[in-house]
C-alpha cells in the first residue's frame, strides 16, 4: 500500500526544506507583494523549494536524483551521526541488562528514496503506476540508510522493517533493499508488510482476514508492540519519514527523516 494522503509538503516537512507556508500578509520569498491572510504558499514555489532542498537533477537516464551535496543530503547526515552515537550506547546499555536491543525502520523514503515517482508524476498518487514503480526494484537509497542498518547490526542490534508496502510487494522490496546494501534480515520473521487479506493476530483490534480497518498507526504500533512483547526485543530506535511511523509508542526513541513531498496521517 501506498501513501494514504498525499499532499506537496505540510508542516514542519516543509520548514526542513526552508519553506514558510505564509504569514500574515507578509511577503514570502520570490513573491512582490503580500499575500492575504488566508491564501496559502504557492504550489508553483514550493516545488521550486523542493526542488533546490534536494538538489534534484535528472541523470543521463531521465531518472530524478537527490544531490549529495543538497541540504537534504545534510539533514540526513546530521540524523545518522546522532543515531549511530545513540544506538552505539544503547545497544551497549541493553546487552549490559540482558536486553534484545532492535531498531525499526520504515522503507518507503527512509530507506529507498522516491524522488523520481513523485517528481514524475507532479506529487501525485496513483495505485497502479506506484505499483509499476515499486515493482522495478530499482530505487536508490535514502543517503546513509544502508549504512545505518549495517551499523546497527554491527553493534549487535536486531533490524526490523515495518513497511506500508503490501505482502504482494515483498519480492520488489527484498531486492531493491539488497540492490542498495542494506541486505539485513530481509526474511518474513523481520520485515513486516502489509497483509490485509491475511493480517496477523495482533492486529486483531483492527483488522481481520479480509477487513482491515487499522490506521498507519495502528498497524505501525501494533507491529512494534508484537516486536516487544511478543518477540522479546526492546525496540532502542525507530526510524520514519512520516509521524505517522513513529506515533503510537513502543520505541525508546524516534527520529524522523526529512520528506516534504507528501504527507501519510
Amino acid at each position: 500500500m501506498r501513501k494514504s494522503h498525499r499532499v506537496v509538503a505540510a508542516g514542519a516537512a516543509c520548514a526542513l526544506a526552508g519553506v514558510a507556508l505564509y504569514g500574515a500578509g507578509a511577503a514570502t520569498a520570490g513573491q512582490s507583494t503580500a499575500n492575504s491572510t488566508h491564501e496559502p504558499y504557492n504550489i508553483g514555489q514550493l516545488v521550486k523549494d523542493i526542488d533546490t532542498y534536494y538538489g534534484t537533477t535528472a541523470d543521463s537516464n531521465g531518472v530524478y536524483q537527490a544531490s549529495p551535496d543538497s541540504p537534504y543530503a545534510q539533514d540526513l547526515a546530521q540524523l545518522d551521526a546522532d543515531a549511530k552515537r545513540y544506538i552505539d550506547k544503547a545497544a551497549r546499555k541493553a546487552h549490559r541488562h540482558g536486553e534484545k536491543p532492535a531498531v525499526v525502520f520504515d522503507i518507503d523514503d527512509t530507506l529507498l528514496l522516491s524522488l523520481d515517482y513523485e517528481k514524475r508524476y507532479n506529487y501525485t498518487y496513483n495505485p497502479t503506476t506506484w505499483s509499476d514503480y515499486v515493482n522495478r526494484a530499482d530505487r536508490p537509497a535514502v543517503f546513509g540508510s544502508p549504512e545505518l542498518v549495517r551499523y546497527a547490526q554491527s553493534k549487535g542490534v536486531e533490524v526490523f522493517y515495518n513497511s506500508g508496502l503490501s505482502e504482494a510487494q515483498r519480492t520488489a522490496a527484498v531486492a531493491n533493499l539488497k540492490k542498495i546494501g542494506a541486505d539485513v534480515n530481509l526474511d518474513t520473521d523481520h520485515m513486516f508488510l502489509k497483509d490485509k487479506a491475511n493480517p496477523p493476530a495482533y492486529l486483531s483490534d483492527c483488522a481481520t482476514p479480509g477487513t482491515w480497518n487499522c490506521t498507519t498507526v495502528q498497524y505501525k504500533s501494533g507491529t512494534r508492540e508484537h516486536i516487544e512483547d511478543d518477540l522479546g526485543y526492546e525496540v532502542i530506535a525507530n526510524f520514519g519519514d512520516q509521524y505517522s511511523d513513529l506515533d503510537g509508542g513502543y520505541a525508546d526513541r524516534t527520529y524522523k527523516l526529512p520528506n516534504p513531498t507528501y504527507f501519510v496521517s
